[in-house]
């Protein structure tokens, strides 16, 4: 993957990248990860939503999972370690938005951060704000080439994540904001050992595979595919970055080995590259009931 695009797990103090985003889903995952990492890194987290409050975005960010994970971020919320604040009142407290005491308040914000103990400040952004025409806003831009001037200074104990909605923004609006980042954030692999990659995909929902399935990697590629198969409809798996593919390989993602997926599955092969293409259909896989192939391109 390019350094271009880190995975959110990887993000370190002095990273100030940008999510553009167009699945709900995807940015949830990212933002649920980023928040929990660091509540567990002992971060002080600041998230700057566009309009709603502290709990809606908190009941986004946990979804479906109410359990440790949900008591672990209320329970940070509650203490003051993971705030949540609206645009308007980060940004307009005089009346406008103004890059350089936007830049002074989230200085002020880490100083005192570090000065409480905290080891680092994470803060996520969003921002559509700067769509909506208050006054100022439409100096967002050089805001956000400041900000990464500051991020780019040595041992600073900050990072951030600026989110842009790909159905809110323009192409070119969009390009120069990515300018203004060290580079774009995404979703977490479900694994990587260097020589085969997993990474999940929201539209639809499944899996991208690259690299090789043989002996030494099927058992991995097994766990991550078990762990996803709990989800009802249709199921793509992504196969574009395979470049290797053995016999068991093929079987595993065809499911051929898992009757308990029940009638109502539906499985797509993706992006599938000619030579693994050819040997799906020799084998006979393909014709699997809910098994459906897409070669790729060209």
């Amino acid at each position: 993957m390019s350094a271009q695009h880190k995975a959110v797990g990887d993000m370190r103090l002095g990273d100030h990248l940008c999510l553009f985003f167009d699945n709900d889903e995807e940015r949830r995952s990212i933002m649920a990860d980023y928040v929990r990492d660091g509540v567990r890194a002992g971060h002080k987290v600041i998230y700057i939503s566009d309009a709603v409050g502290a709990p809606d975005v908190l009941g986004w960010l946990l979804g479906e999972e109410r359990a440790v994970p949900g008591a672990e971020l209320t329970e940070a919320m509650e203490a003051g370690h993971f705030v949540v604040r609206t645009a308007e009142e980060t940004f307009l407290a005089s009346g406008r938005f103004d890059p350089r005491e936007s830049l002074e308040l989230m200085a002020t914000e880490i100083d005192l951060a570090l000065v409480q103990g905290y080891r680092g400040v994470r803060i996520a952004g969003e921002a559509r704000f700067s769509l909506r025409r208050w006054p100022g806003t439409d100096q967002h831009g050089d805001f956000e080439r400041m900000l990464d001037e500051v991020f780019m200074t040595d041992d600073l104990k900050a990072m951030a994540i600026c989110q842009f909605d790909r159905r809110w923004f323009g192409a070119a609006r969009l390009a120069d904001l990515e300018s203004c980042h060290m580079g774009r954030v995404r979703v977490n692999d479900y694994h990587d050992d260097g020589t085969l990659r997993i990474t999940p995909i929201f539209g639809p929902p499944g899996a991208e595979l690259a690299g090789v399935i043989d002996a030494a990697t099927r058992p991995a590629a097994e766990r991550v595919l078990e762990s996803i198969s709990t989800r009802t409809g249709l199921l793509c798996l992504d196969l574009g970055g395979l470049t290797d593919c053995d016999e068991g390989g093929l079987r595993l993602l065809t499911r051929a080995d898992r009757p308990d997926l029940g009638p109502d599955r539906g499985l797509l092969l993706r992006a599938v590259p000619p030579v693994i293409a050819e040997r799906l259909r020799s084998s006979g896989l393909v014709a699997l009931p809910g098994v459906s192939v897409e070669d790729a391109p060209g």
